[in-house]
């Protein structure tokens, strides 16, 4: 149910809209002058304004002013008499969203009052997320910051060097890496560092959803254009205008959603589900995936001309394992950053914890480190975390790995081809025949992995799959 407020100094034509409005299930407020309309803006907050032009005293254009000036988000509907039309566009100059002409039957003033709570909604959902964003900016400097997000290695200078130098632009920037190695703070950084930092970051996990939702969640619908579609509603495009819309596991995505896509990409503009509106959109596109997408080109899977609109700038976070000079130093900050909620008396991380942490291999990543510091921080009653605190699969000692020494006189390289053939049928076999997951196991990349199945005759040349 909306708030309506009504403000005509005829009292036939005000209660008949009042009666009319209230019949939609709204709640009305009826005011006789323009002065006791605007004292009953002050007092309380309304979703639509419905005003007639010509009243004595405070007219209808002065009532849009002072309302819009109060409220910028207010909608306002001007009721104006034949004649006066001019009248009625300099109120749409000074805010109004729209007006009527009189006479009107009901079901017109109930069209534009629907139409216009609609705008309303829309409005006030953009004002969420543009307050949000300033939220998060205002908050950045502990979240984001990215001498503290990124730790000491090489490879995570270089990129937050790469992050700094981009976020200044518009250009359309596809984060790389495995699961839980910090995408979505990549994202947020390069928004929070640009000058889109004061309008919307806005996210979408694109494999949450099946695909038609997905399109009227990055797209909009239009009120009917599916069961269940009750009213219009903006997409994602539309209210990250002005800022940032982060895509995750881009390489979800199906076929046709691509193709919509790349069009969005290309021109700017989009056009909301059941809709044949046109509508420009100002979006700064980051997008994420821990898949290959250039494996997935090749296999047919993902159009080669949206891949290359996503992959202008690529930036690709390594693994965990790949960076264990970072370990410590991400350990310690999570105390930091938890410690306060969890256990005061935490100061730190032990030697000894430390050294098992840095054994680890941490399969998901960062994700997983700071659910394990968190974890121990529960557990721990000293001013240090220590080894048993940990979780039981970082401290327990796992037996290294037999392989089979060749026999026979060989050469070096020829045994290491062999035990490396071993590793990899292994892997092999505990993956399922997954070549994703047998290439994570292995910590090797997807087609690296490729070469060397089609280089032991694990698969033919050329051979595509998972």
């Amino acid at each position: 149910m909306a708030s309506v407020l009504i403000i005509d100094d005829n009292e036939t034509m005000r209660e008949a809209m009042a009666i009319s409005v209230a019949r939609m299930g709204h709640r009305v407020v009826a005011a006789a002058s323009g002065a006791e309309g605007l004292a009953a803006a002050e007092r309380g907050r309304f979703d639509f304004v419905v005003t007639d032009l010509k009243m004595d005293g405070v007219d209808g254009i002065e009532v849009v002013r002072r309302l819009r000036a109060a409220d910028p988000q207010a909608v306002i509907l001007v009721v104006t008499a034949f004649g006066t039309v001019e009248t009625a566009v300099e109120a749409m100059k000074e805010g109004a969203f729209d007006f009527i002409q009189k006479p009107f039957p009901p079901e017109v003033l109930r069209a534009k009052v629907e139409k216009g709570l609609e705008v309303a909604a829309s409005r006030r959902e953009v004002q969420r997320l543009r307050e949000l964003s300033r939220s998060l900016a205002e908050d950045a400097t502990p979240r984001f910051d990215l001498d503290s997000m990124v730790g000491v290695s090489r490879a995570m200078q270089q990129i937050a060097a790469a992050v700094r130098k981009v976020a200044g632009t518009d250009t359309t920037v596809l984060v790389q890496g495995e699961s839980g190695t910090g995408k979505e703070l990549i994202a947020r950084a390069l928004h929070d560092l640009s000058p889109r930092r004061e309008g919307p970051f806005v996210a979408v996990n694109c494999a949450a959803l099946a695909e038609g939702l997905l399109e009227s969640e990055l797209f909009g619908h239009e009120k009917g254009a599916f069961t269940g579609a009750i009213r219009r509603k903006l997409g994602r495009f539309e209210l990250a205008d002005g800022g940032t819309l982060f895509l995750d596991e881009i390489g979800e995505i199906g076929p046709a959603l691509q193709t919509r896509l790349l069009r969005v990409l290309q021109e700017r503009e989009i056009q909301r589900v059941g809709g044949d509106e046109t509508i420009r959109v100002d979006v700064r596109v980051i997008s994420a995936t821990n898949r290959d997408l250039a494996a997935l080109v090749r296999e047919g899977r993902f159009r080669e001309d949206l891949f290359y609109r996503l992959h202008i700038v690529p930036i690709s976070l390594p693994p965990l394992r790949e960076r264990r000079e970072d370990i410590g130093p991400l350990a310690e900050h999570f105390v930091r950053k938890h410690a306060p909620r969890i256990n005061r008396a935490v100061r730190g991380v032990s030697e000894e914890a430390r050294a098992a942490l840095e054994r680890y291999a941490w399969p998901g990543n960062v994700r997983e480190l700071e659910n394990a510091i968190e974890q121990a921080l529960v557990f721990c009653e000293a001013e240090e975390i220590g080894l048993a605190d940990l979780p039981p699969q970082i401290t327990e000692r796992r037996a290294r790995p037999t392989l089979d020494l060749p026999t026979g006189d060989l050469s070096l390289t020829e045994i290491l081809e062999d035990l490396e053939r071993q590793l990899i049928a292994r892997a092999y076999e505990k993956a399922a025949g997954v070549k994703t997951e047998t290439a994570r196991l292995l910590g090797i990349k997807t087609s690296a992995l490729y070469y060397k199945l089609e280089k032991y005759g694990f698969i033919q040349k050329g051979e595509g799959g998972r």
